[in-house]
């Protein structure tokens, strides 16, 4: 089934850049950058994975994202990443980068984007992967903040195609971030946030009304609510959902628990991604995998899982 379903042509609408970063990779830069580290090897870093909530795994994100300085360094992470789609099958991606995390370094936001993009231009020219960008704003900083990141964007705008809205959910509802996005839309970028993985189904609905997403990311505790289930039925808002990302965080304590296959078979726009792969025990086929040994995915269902990304893309 590993290989069928590695072999489907897929899209990754849900994955942090900075999070799928190798444990092998973040050694490299952090030698070839001259920055200590807190573990002594890679086992001990895989180690340190063991994750009881969505702060904890942060932490932890944050602190390996350090190693991360250079053009260069970026366009390896991102390369790395291309290469891992490159062997699944996946020909479209339509990845988040957090430029806060490293504005907030003393990392200029051009060395970033520079690196990034030159890898996804690469991966579409050299891979026949192609790709849309989107950047998002960190939720646990103010939205002054956002509004500076989003200034410093501009400059680069046709490198990125929407804003998103990522970090610590619990305390910091969509609400916070309605000016910001606002401003965004009206510079013609396309509005996604992540809402209803640990935050409650409200955030879904502040997300759809007030940010003016077109497409929700996580989404989960959306079936918690029935009017908001039928709302997202009836217009068929993607959800970019992350299946080893939510067991490992907790948010439902294994798989035989996932919502993903009902959602489906009542006829939410669900996909599947890897969030941050790095961290979290596999890429999109690995995802897929989980949800056929969990779940008792079938083979129609994992079509319909597949045609669903490549129906919800941007770009």
């Amino acid at each position: 089934m590993y290989d069928w379903l590695n072999a489907l042509p897929k899209a990754e609408l849900h994955l942090h850049l900075e999070g799928s970063l190798e444990p092998e990779l973040l050694f490299a830069l952090a030698e070839r950058n001259r920055i200590a580290l807190p573990w002594n090897d890679v086992e001990a870093l895989r180690a340190a994975y063991a994750f009881n909530n969505l702060q904890e795994f942060l932490d932890l994100y944050y602190r390996g994202a350090d190693v991360l300085r250079t053009e260069q360094d970026f366009y390896d992470l991102t390369w790395a990443y291309l290469l891992k789609c490159k062997a699944q099958n996946v020909v479209h991606v339509e990845p988040f980068f957090d430029p806060q995390t490293h504005t907030d370094r003393g990392i200029p936001f051009e060395v970033v984007m520079r690196g990034i993009k030159a890898a996804l231009v690469d991966g579409e020219k050299r891979l026949g992967i192609s790709h849309g960008l989107i950047l998002a704003f960190l939720r646990h900083l103010p939205e002054e903040q956002a509004f500076q990141t989003l200034e410093q964007a501009m400059p680069f705008r046709d490198a990125f195609i929407g804003v998103g809205l990522d970090s610590s959910e619990q305390g910091f509802p969509p609400r916070l971030f309605e000016r910001v996005f606002a401003k965004a839309r009206s510079e013609g970028l396309h509005a996604v946030a992540h809402a209803g993985e640990e935050g409650p189904p409200e955030y879904i609905w502040e997300a759809l009304d007030l940010l003016k997403i077109v497409r929700i990311d996580h989404g989960v505790r959306a079936s918690e609510d029935k009017r908001l289930m039928q709302r997202i039925i009836d217009e068929q808002i993607p959800l970019t959902v992350c299946p080893l990302s939510n067991t490992k965080l907790c948010v439902f304590e294994h798989m035989g628990q996932h919502n993903i296959l009902d959602m489906l078979e009542r006829g939410v726009k669900v996909t599947v991604n890897s969030d941050d792969p790095a961290y979290f025990g596999g890429y999109v086929t690995e995802n897929f995998m989980a949800l056929h040994e969990g779940l008792g995915m079938s083979e129609e269902q994992a079509k319909r899982l597949a045609q669903n990304s490549l129906d919800a893309r941007l770009a």
